[in-house]
């Protein structure tokens, strides 16, 4: 049974443009003018792998009786009603409005799931908007851009309990998504091999030729009961070596698979050099704010192990001390050795990526940790950390509050997050900061 997905808010938040966006054509009429659309519209939408029915409303009005907006309204309602999850949008520019806080209650009593989306984010000028949607009530507000598709795969994971994916030709209801776990690397690393061997099958194609695989593949397998959905991905070379359409469209193919996955298995071959492309790779995993795994491939081929292992986890130090820890699996495919180690420390990495401390527990870390090092005082003003509170998780992401902290240099921050991860035990997967200004609403002295 596919899922049904309402599209509501106030008018003239980009409700239209997401309906569009997911249903890959431009059906639902889009202009600046508020009110376009009038009539509840339906279509077959798709998001990565996902399929489900959407409709797009008028968004809610106060109007009463048997007036076009009263009607309007009705219908969104009722959209609602036949919905199994509500997308509930809100202009990130704007940050909340009256409207949004009476509209989200109004919606709050027809009982459904809720889905907070913060439209229009594109850029980081519209955090504080995102941030303010906290207020809703409706848990984590999810920042997108729908004009240009920024923000599509927060989205994907909150619509992934509600929905199907396409091929399952059973139609059997899903429960919980498996984790979507990408293999990347470079050319002939051995990542079709890992793959047949995870699978314990002749999935994919496999020999001593580099690029045999182009599209991006996934398999589904479940391993210790946990469901997990595997991307087998073409080589990323470096990009001044790419050549061809063929191989840019398998690269691009690539890259789309670390934004719609949750960890990624960065693979390298052991038993050469370690080049500056495999490291770039990590960093490129860490930039999309996934979580990390570096697997030594070809092991039974490298003589000086200890060696080995131990420059690997140097190159790691110098070049990518925002992943500090990331863990190191050393695996040989074609011996089947090393792959339930490699599959242990994605779930633990999972387990990292989706972390989330209290507020109470940060700020009293955050307070012992001033107490030792206090911030800097550039220009002769001290920088001032009032409190944080962490935001998001997939990946952590902490937002702190406080006076001139545009002035904080990056050594200062490298000491938190190096503290973060220490105290919290979060190795291994990306750390993301957002440093805001303005007065901490738990001190009820201000």
């Amino acid at each position: 049974m596919t899922a049904t997905v309402a599209i509501l808010g106030r008018p003239n938040v980009g409700k239209s443009t997401l309906f569009n966006r997911l249903v890959g054509r431009k059906i639902a009429l889009v202009d600046d003018q508020p009110g376009v659309t009038r009539d509840r519209r339906e279509g077959e939408a798709k998001l990565g792998d996902l399929r489900f029915r959407l409709f797009d409303t008028a968004g809610l009005d106060d109007a009463k009786g048997q007036s076009l907006e009263a009607r309007m309204s009705a219908q969104a309602e009722t959209a609602v009603d036949d919905a199994d999850v509500v997308l509930f949008v809100i202009d990130a520019r704007a940050g909340v409005t009256p409207t949004d806080r009476e509209f989200a209650e109004r919606v709050r009593r027809r009982g459904k799931p809720v889905i907070l989306v913060a439209n229009k984010a594109e850029g980081r000028g519209q955090n504080e908007g995102v941030l303010e949607a906290y207020e809703l009530g409706f848990g984590e507000p999810l920042p997108i851009s729908a004009e240009h598709g920024e923000g599509l795969d927060h989205l994907y994971d909150a619509l992934l309990p509600y929905t199907e994916e396409a091929g399952n030709k059973e139609g059997d209801e899903r429960g919980d998504g498996p984790l979507r776990l990408a293999i990347i690397g470079q050319p002939n690393a051995g990542k079709s091999t890992l793959v047949n061997t995870i699978l314990g099958e002749e999935r994919m194609l496999t020999g001593p030729e580099a690029g045999i695989t182009r599209d991006a593949i996934s398999s589904d397998f479940e391993w210790r009961g946990q469901k997990i959905k595997l991307w087998d991905t073409a080589g990323i070379r470096r990009k001044s070596r790419v050549v061809g359409k063929i191989e840019k469209l398998a690269v691009s193919d690539a890259l789309r698979a670390i934004r719609f996955a949750e960890c990624v298995v960065v693979l390298i071959d052991a038993s050469l050099p370690i080049e500056r492309q495999d490291l770039t790779l990590c960093d490129l995993v860490a930039q999309e704010g996934r979580a990390v795994v570096l697997a030594l491939s070809k092991w039974d081929l490298v003589e000086d192990k200890q060696k080995k292992l131990k420059d690997v986890q140097s190159d790691l130090e110098d070049v990518l001390p925002e992943i500090r820890g990331v863990p190191v699996v050393t695996i040989s495919a074609k011996q089947e050795r090393g792959i339930d180690k490699l599959l242990e420390a994605v779930l633990g990495a999972m387990e990292k990526w989706n972390s989330r401390i209290t507020t109470a527990q940060l700020n009293r870390w955050l307070e012992a940790a001033i107490a030792r090092n206090p911030p800097p005082a550039p220009s002769g003003r001290r920088i001032k950390i009032r409190y944080a509170t962490q935001a998001d998780a997939r990946p952590p992401t902490f937002a702190i509050f406080g006076n001139q902290l545009s002035k904080m240099p990056e050594s200062y921050k490298r000491y938190l997050m190096n503290g973060l991860r220490k105290d919290f035990e979060l190795w291994g997967v990306p750390i993301r900061f957002s440093l805001r200004g303005g007065k901490n609403p738990f001190d009820k002295d201000r």
